[in-house]
C-alpha cells in the first residue's frame, strides 16, 4: 500500500471560537466542497463534531458514478483538532487532522491528509495520476471558498503594511 500526504494550511482572519464554530458543523462541508464532487451529507449533520460521531455521505467525483463514503470523528478537542477517518468509501486508507491554532491576530488551520488508493499497483497507475490531482482540486477549492467566506483568509497570514 503506498501512503500519499497532503499538507494544507490557510490564516483565515477570525478567532478561534468562530473558526471552530465554523469548521465543527458536518454541514459546512458542503459550503467549502466543490460542485461537481456532487456531495451530499446523508446522516450526522446538525451535531457539533464529536469523537466517535459517524458522518455518512453520498459523492460521485465522476459524473454519474454516485459512491457512498462513510467517515468517523475518532478523535476531538474542540477548539484544537479533529480527526476523520474513513469507515466505508472509495479510499483504501484515509485519516485527516484538522488543527487549528490562534496567531497572526487569526487562526492558522493546518490540515494533514493521509490516504491510500485501493487496486495496490494497478490502482496506483490506472487512477493515481487522477486521484491526486482530484483531491489537491478539492483543498485549492476549498481555500478559495473560504476565502469568500472570511474576506482576507490567506496562505501567507495576514497581509503586512
Amino acid at each position: 500500500m503506498k501512503l500519499h500526504r497532503l499538507d494544507d494550511r490557510l490564516w483565515l482572519p477570525i478567532d478561534l471560537n468562530n473558526a471552530w464554530d465554523f469548521f465543527s458543523q458536518p454541514e459546512n462541508l458542503n459550503r467549502i466542497t466543490p460542485d461537481d464532487m456532487h456531495f451530499n451529507i446523508l446522516t450526522g449533520a446538525g451535531e457539533r463534531s464529536f469523537a466517535g460521531q459517524i458522518i455518512s455521505y453520498k459523492i460521485a467525483p465522476v459524473p454519474g458514478v454516485p459512491l457512498a463514503w462513510v467517515t468517523e470523528i475518532t478523535q476531538c478537542v474542540p477548539g484544537s483538532y479533529c480527526i476523520d477517518e474513513q469507515r466505508f468509501g472509495p479510499y483504501r486508507f484515509w485519516h485527516h487532522l484538522h488543527r487549528f491554532e490562534a496567531g497572526d491576530g487569526g487562526v492558522w488551520m493546518t490540515d494533514t491528509l493521509h490516504y491510500a488508493l485501493p487496486g495496490g499497483f494497478l490502482g496506483e497507475w490506472v487512477a493515481g495520476p487522477w486521484v491526486h490531482a482530484k483531491v489537491r482540486g478539492i483543498f485549492a477549492f476549498r481555500s478559495q471558498a473560504l476565502a469568500q467566506i472570511f474576506p482576507g483568509a490567506s496562505v501567507s497570514g495576514p497581509a503586512r503594511s
